[in-house]
């Protein structure tokens, strides 16, 4: 099991959990959970959903049922296990065990915001955070990870632009002139004016260290079902807007994401984007 340092972005979240749920938390079970082929979704007790980004590339060992077991949980085990049981792998060395613990803290956020509203930042629900975000015609944009629907907003929009990426063969053909390998990132990232960072860094724990690059100034969105976490601990670190996904029917996304769904079969089914950003604490529809 790894340590979830405070100084962490999770440890930060996993903690602000603890002291809002309280004694709560300690009642938290899993009722479902599903590793499917794009997301890791869960389901509590309470009724509570939560999501994360299922990366099979570069788990070590994933090759073979036999090395890729002590990778993972012990299948049939996760259903009526306390859900602070995972809070502790938000640190894992393993993936997939980081991946499940980061579904379970998402779930665990949508039940804070359940019992206390949002204080100190507003949710806007319905709206997509590419939509939210005003860029500039002469702004330099960075994007770390393929994130498709980014991309494909910049090359229509014929936006100055660069995209950091570990696997450029994720990329189109006609992408591959703004790539940048991944190393790049502390030369690229300084040159953001608006830095868009697709959330499942939390998962590789890169994060935090794109954001500290970032220069001061920048407008920082992190967005992705992976980002569907309390937001404070991001905010605290200069992002300005974080895009992610509220489970509003978490039987049927765990039903969908066991049958190979991604999020072309779930918005407007099972969840619904949301957008967060620092300000007065209301939700908005």
């Amino acid at each position: 099991m790894g340590v979830v340092e405070r100084e962490s972005i999770l440890g930060e979240i996993a903690a602000q959990v603890r002291e809002a749920l309280g004694a709560r938390l300690e009642g938290l079970t899993i009722e479902r959970a599903v590793l499917g082929l794009f997301f890791t979704g869960v389901k509590l007790s309470d009724g509570a959903g939560g999501i994360c980004a299922t990366l099979t590339k570069g788990i070590p060992d994933a090759v073979c049922c036999p090395s890729s077991s002590a990778q993972i949980y012990a299948p049939g085990t996760l259903r009526g296990r306390k859900a602070t049981d995972f809070l502790g792998d938000l640190a894992a060395r393993s993936p997939l065990k980081r991946i499940v613990a980061i579904a379970v803290l998402s779930a665990l956020c949508a039940a804070v915001r359940r019992i206390a509203p949002p204080a100190g930042y507003t949710i806007r629900r319905g709206v997509d955070a590419l939509d939210a975000v005003d860029v500039a015609a002469g702004a330099h944009v960075v994007i770390v990870g393929a994130f498709v629907p980014v991309i494909k907003a910049m090359k229509a929009r014929g936006q100055s632009f660069r995209i950091l990426e570990q696997d450029p063969a994720t990329l189109k053909a006609d992408e591959l002139a703004f790539y940048a390998p991944a190393e790049a990132a502390p030369v690229e990232v300084p040159k953001a004016d608006v830095l868009f960072v697709t959330g499942t860094t939390l998962i590789n724990d890169t994060l935090a260290p794109i954001l500290a690059a970032a220069r001061p100034g920048a407008h920082i969105v992190v967005v992705g079902p992976t980002a569907s976490l309390a937001p404070e601990a991001l905010f605290r670190r200069g992002v300005s807007l974080v895009g992610g996904v509220e489970v509003t029917e978490p039987d049927a996304l765990l039903d969908l994401l066991a049958e190979g769904g991604s999020g072309y079969h779930f918005f407007g089914k099972a969840a619904e984007r949301i957008v967060m950003a620092p300000g007065r604490g209301e939700t908005a529809a």
